[in-house]
């Protein structure tokens, strides 16, 4: 509306304008067709209306333009309280709509939050829990270490104690002799503590029953004796692991003597051969010391040379016994060996009266398939003959013969 009022305003303008041109241009042309001197007057006075009617044209556009700018100031100033009351309903509505979404914000926000918070606290209760129950169980199963460390560490201390004692050591040495013999031979196949030397006081921890060769009531024995110098061998295993040579060396010395001394004991206390072997074992209860005995180049065959005794390890003297083993059970196939001449010669003669008796059997048999071939025979004859005979109901064979109905039809069967 208030673009519209000014080109109003000009469109009249423009038609006053317009009409005092027309006004003038009329009284020009009267002017024209009229003679000079009024011509002139007329002229002037075409003139002066024209500046009056110019000036009354300026007047009242002076005057409709005060008015209109009146009408636009307060046109402006209504549209500004118009515009600003509208701002202001809009501003609180948006305020108002803000104040809600915000509000709608803050309670959605604030269900997540309970919700994660609740979710969070679900998971993490069961983490901890799970944590817990995994930290409960490995200290559970740390305190069950730590209890067979415990117990360990006292078998170890009571194995030590019995190590350290030197009686103690050769029990544990006869007691692992004893259970490897156990395991292979037979009660009977070998003995504890045998005086195997006449004239000796010495009696040899285990010895084999071996048997005699002119005699086989009569054994000899092989002498086993068990040997274990603990302090000699941890003094080897020690310098080994310290890369000490001269040490290492001196150790072995001593091992060396104490191997030699035990070989030379046995061939003086144990050996009386033809009651024994002429040679015998000396027994290294662990695997590591029969290395370090063996590892030494020429000192197992020295041994066995001087002093006609043999260095056994567990795995050797348990290979030593099987072999034995096997001989024994050859020895006693071979003392078996007339019996079963015996049982198979008594073998013989019954199978000879068992032919004879099957003969005789199958004689009989031949026979008695004769007989009842014959009988088939006649059985056939007689079949022929009694077709010719007119048949008898069952009712009446019933009455003739005394049977029941159910022998006649086995009968016809």
């Amino acid at each position: 509306m208030l673009s519209g009022v000014p080109v109003v305003v000009l469109f009249l303008l423009l038609l006053s304008c317009v009409a005092s041109l027309g006004a003038l241009i009329l009284a020009v042309v009267q002017a024209i067709h009229r003679p000079g001197p009024h011509l002139l007057n007329e002229l002037s006075q075409s003139r002066r209306e024209s500046a009056d009617m110019a000036r009354e044209l300026r007047l009242e556009l002076t005057s409709r333009l005060d008015a209109l700018l009146q009408q636009l100031t307060v046109d402006a100033k209504s549209n500004r309280q118009e515009s600003a009351t509208s701002f202001s309903d809009l501003r609180a509505s948006m305020e108002r709509q803000l104040g809600q979404l915000r509000s709608e914000n803050n309670q959605r926000l604030e269900d997540m939050r309970t919700t994660v918070a609740e979710k969070l606290e679900g998971t993490l209760e069961r983490r901890l829990g799970a944590s817990f129950k995994l930290v409960s169980d490995r200290l559970e199963q740390v305190h069950k270490g730590l209890g067979e460390m415990q117990s360990l560490a006292t078998g170890v201390g009571d194995l030590k104690k019995v190590m350290v004692n030197v009686k103690s050591r050769g029990i544990w040495g006869e007691v692992m002799l004893g259970s490897l013999l156990d395991q292979i031979l037979t009660t009977d196949q070998y003995s504890a503590n045998v005086q195997t030397k006449a004239n000796s006081n010495g009696r040899v921890e285990f010895a084999i029953k071996m048997p005699g060769r002119e005699c086989a009531d009569r054994c000899v024995w092989l002498p086993i004796d068990a040997k274990f110098p603990l302090e000699s061998y941890h003094r080897l295993v020690e310098a080994q692991e310290q890369a000490d040579i001269g040490n290492a060396e001196a150790a072995f010395k001593q091992l060396e003597t104490f191997i030699k001394g035990s070989a030379k004991d046995i061939a003086d206390k144990y050996l009386d051969p033809p009651s024994t072997t002429d040679f015998g074992v000396l027994y290294l209860p662990t695997e590591g010391l029969f290395a370090e005995v063996a590892r030494r180049t020429g000192l197992v065959d020295q041994i066995q040379r001087d002093y006609r005794v043999v260095i056994a390890g567990p795995t050797t003297l348990a290979a030593l016994l099987n072999s034995l083993q096997m001989g024994f059970r050859s020895l006693a196939i071979q003392k078996r060996s007339s019996e079963v001449w015996e049982i198979l010669a008594a073998v013989k003669a019954e199978f000879i009266k068992f032919d004879d008796v099957l003969k005789k059997v199958e004689k009989k048999l031949q026979e008695a398939g004769n007989v009842i071939e014959t009988v088939h025979s006649r059985s056939r004859v007689i079949t022929r003959k009694l077709r010719q005979v007119q048949d008898v109901p069952d009712q009446k064979i019933t009455s003739l013969l005394g049977m029941p109905n159910s022998e006649v039809a086995d009968t016809d069967s």
